[in-house]
This record gives structure tokens, C-alpha cells and sequence, in this order.
């Protein structure tokens, strides 16, 4: 049987974890082997220790980050939530060829996580984010 409670108290502290920039937190919620895949960046990482390098590189890129949720969506081993992003552009962010430099501006973007489980923890993260959304706001030609 399916422990709802459990499955939302586990999203809360991941998704806390994540507004805190606490990195070793969110590491520690994933599998051993687990996968985060950022389709929308192209980014893939495969263990915690890539993970945590591709985490470093995003909190780097956006220092400010912070996630609120929208929509949460869980049942069984497998969570699925929506949310919007709000950083500024303080570092350059790389988009095809190109580098856009930093503008200051704050952005907002939406995206959604589909997060199957093992055992409790994040045996995968599949990030599909709404790139074009922010890359607009700085005035990036798409």
C-alpha cells in the first residue's frame, strides 16, 4: 500500500532542499545510481557525484534560484510536480554557439519534474523546463 504521507513529506524536503542550495541533501534523497536528466539543457548526469557536479553548475549559473510548486502529482513510486522559477541573470548563460553575458534581470520560467522512485528515493529526475521563456526575457534571438 501506497503511503501518500510519506511520498509528500519526501518531495517537501527535496524541494527545500533545492530553495536552500543545500546540495548534499538533495544528493542524499537520490539512489546510489540514480539519473538526472535536464532535456530541456541537454544536461545528463548518472551518480550522485555527477549529480552533484551538474547541481554545482546550475546554482552557479543562477546563485538566487528558488522554485515555487504548482501543481504535485503523486501516486505510487512516482512523483510528478509543476513549477515556476524565478533567478536573476547575474552569470552567463550558455545558449547554442553563444554566451549570453549577464543583464541583472530577473527571470521567471515554468517547468515540470517527473520523478520515478526506488525504495524512497529519486531513482531518476526528468526536468523539461521552458527555456524559451527566459531566453526571451533577456532578449535572446530564438
Amino acid at each position: 500500500m501506497v503511503n501518500y504521507s510519506e511520498l509528500n513529506e519526501l518531495i517537501n524536503k527535496y524541494n527545500a532542499a533545492w530553495n536552500e542550495h543545500d546540495i548534499e541533501n538533495i544528493i542524499s534523497m537520490h539512489t546510489e545510481d540514480s539519473v538526472f536528466c535536464n532535456h530541456t539543457s541537454g544536461g545528463v548526469a548518472v551518480g550522485q557525484d555527477q549529480i552533484r557536479e551538474l547541481i554545482k553548475n546550475i546554482f552557479s549559473t543562477f546563485p538566487d534560484i528558488h522554485f515555487e510548486g504548482r501543481s504535485l502529482y503523486v501516486k505510487e513510486d512516482l512523483i510528478v510536480q509543476e513549477w515556476t522559477a524565478t533567478a536573476t541573470h547575474v552569470n552567463p548563460i550558455k545558449y547554442k554557439d553563444k554566451s549570453l553575458e549577464p543583464t541583472g534581470m530577473q527571470i521567471k520560467w515554468n517547468g515540470i519534474d517527473i520523478i520515478p522512485l526506488i525504495n524512497g528515493k529519486i531513482a531518476r529526475k526528468d526536468v523539461y523546463a521552458d527555456s524559451i521563456s527566459y531566453l526571451r526575457q533577456l532578449g535572446a534571438q530564438i
